[in-house]
């Protein structure tokens, strides 16, 4: 695998020192746009540069960045909002009752009519908000997804799953509804929730449990009883203190063709076949070399973080995060798999990433092998993107964004 750092970055200078944490990273649906989102409220977006001559691997540049909510807002993770993003490269002159200044006229001293005409200006970005939806949830929002009509969407959060129309923002509708009468009998939340990619009716959610639950609206307005329940049986030689946390379903995102599921623990990747319930199809090892690691992780709450997975274009690969600034990738039909680093320190502009090595404690190590116990738990990818149609991916490392892309003739594809 040949990834190299391309020369789209986030600059630093828009963020404050607390707020700067990018949580959420994304394409849009032609891999053109890149918006990031930090917990500031902040909103940056950036555009794939056209292709010039020779150079085929073109840089992202600096679109916009806009305020969503502010940081210390009560509702700011239980509110959702719509913006319009726009361009706009003239404006008009010779306004009959304006100034140059935009000052208005005194009516009387205009003499004579003139027709406004557009004159080209600087391109400028415009964001202005549509629609606000909000006090639907109770609980923080973990999960938003559009639905395939492009209509609906749904939002989730511990407890419950609304569905919303795109243009009603004073109602929505309760879809999914795990609240027990008596809170003290709560024995799992939601963790996750995405709409099927072409099926309008069909959704998933995940549990802390978990279990992921394939849901059919078709067949009921309130769908507490699920169409599948997808769930791997324990091993009860397996079964530790810490077994129900480190199991917890922080992820989960269907295959562009549909047909299958991927989901993201603590410790590992999994791809569901949504025609086999009662295990996964594949099983893919992160870092399991933390598993001797799991009371000191508990003690600094690191077994709690919430990483995110993805899928490369054509399904063939996924892509998750871990500590230390790795990220890893997991061929499927190759079975091969890599452990790269997102870091100023050693990446420079177009420079081929080199695998990264985690040792186990006392295994053996050799020359550039990293060993377990030297791991900065503090560095950590939660956020990952995949460009949909070329091997491009983005990598949110704290406040730093990272876009590297596939050097041409790489072995993964």
């Amino acid at each position: 695998v040949r990834f190299y750092l391309t020369k789209w970055k986030l600059n630093n200078a828009f963020f404050s020192k607390y707020t700067d944490i990018i949580s959420t990273v994304e394409f849009n649906h032609t891999g053109e746009l890149l918006a990031t989102g930090d917990k500031g409220g902040r909103v940056v977006i950036f555009q794939r540069e056209p292709e010039v001559g020779a150079h085929i691997n073109a840089p992202n540049k600096y679109k916009g960045v806009f305020l969503s909510h502010f940081p210390r807002e009560s509702t700011m993770y239980k509110t959702i909002k719509l913006w319009k993003v726009s361009e706009r490269d003239k404006r008009p002159e010779g306004y009959n009752l304006k100034d140059e200044e935009g000052r208005i006229k005194d009516v009387s001293t205009v003499t004579s009519l003139q027709v406004p005409v557009l004159k080209p200006m600087d391109l400028m970005v415009e964001v202005s908000p549509r629609r606000v939806f909000a006090n639907a949830h109770t609980y923080h929002i973990n999960s938003i997804s559009v639905n395939s009509d492009y209509e609906t969407y749904m939002s989730a959060d511990d407890l419950r799953i609304n569905l919303w129309h795109l243009d009603i923002t004073d109602r929505s509708f309760n879809i999914v509804d795990i609240k027990p009468a008596n809170m003290e009998d709560l024995t799992e939340v939601i963790t996750a929730a995405e709409f099927h990619p072409l099926h309008c009716n069909l959704f998933v959610y995940s549990s802390s449990k978990g279990t992921l639950r394939l849901c059919d609206m078709r067949e009921a307005a309130l769908c507490d009883k699920h169409s599948k329940l997808f769930e791997e049986p324990e091993d009860p030689s397996a079964r530790s203190f810490f077994s129900e946390i480190i199991s917890s379903v922080s992820d989960v995102k269907f295959s562009h063709s549909g047909r299958y599921l991927l989901t993201r623990d603590y410790l590992t990747a999994k791809v569901w076949d949504l025609n086999m319930e009662s295990k996964p199809l594949e099983t893919y090892q992160v870092h399991d070399y933390l598993r001797s690691k799991l009371c000191s992780l508990y003690e600094n709450d690191c077994i709690f973080d919430k990483f995110e997975c993805a899928w490369n274009g054509s399904d063939s690969v996924i892509m998750t995060g871990a500590y230390n600034n790795f990220f890893r990738m997991f061929d499927r039909n190759t079975k091969r798999d890599v452990t790269l680093e997102a870091s100023r320190e050693s990446s420079k502009p177009r420079a081929v990433l080199k695998p990264r090595r985690v040792c186990a404690a006392g295994g053996k190590r050799r020359k550039d092998d990293i060993s377990v116990d030297s791991l900065d738990f503090t560095k950590k990818i939660l956020h990952t993107a995949w460009h949909p149609n070329e091997n491009i991916i983005a990598i949110a490392a704290t406040n730093n964004l990272y876009i590297f892309q596939d050097k041409l003739n790489s072995e993964m594809h």
